[in-house]
């Protein structure tokens, strides 16, 4: 079996969208809507309203040497949960 990753994308613009309750994971490219969101459910303790998806393919560029580099395709989840819900992971500290 293979080990399946959901990770949180903690940047400045996703952390923006998580206050307006907009949550971004990089999750592995075969996975499809459902078994996302029993996992973010499973994981986090929180229900999933939606969940929208984005594709990006591999990507081979060569670096100043002139050897040819790979870039793992991945998939990105954008999940809204439901009302009053929060993940912790995103909180910002301080300030």
């Amino acid at each position: 079996m293979f080990s399946i990753k959901i990770k949180p994308v903690l940047t400045e613009k996703s952390l923006n969208q998580a206050k307006n309750g907009l949550y971004t994971f990089l999750v592995d490219f075969h996975l499809d809507k459902k078994v996302i969101k029993s996992l973010i459910e499973k994981t986090f303790a929180v229900h999933v309203k939606s969940i929208k998806t984005m594709n990006y393919r591999k990507a081979e560029r060569k670096n100043n040497r002139g050897v040819t580099q790979t870039k793992k395709a991945f998939k990105k989840a954008l999940v809204s949960l439901k009302d009053k819900e929060k993940i912790d992971i995103f909180e910002e500290k301080g300030k």
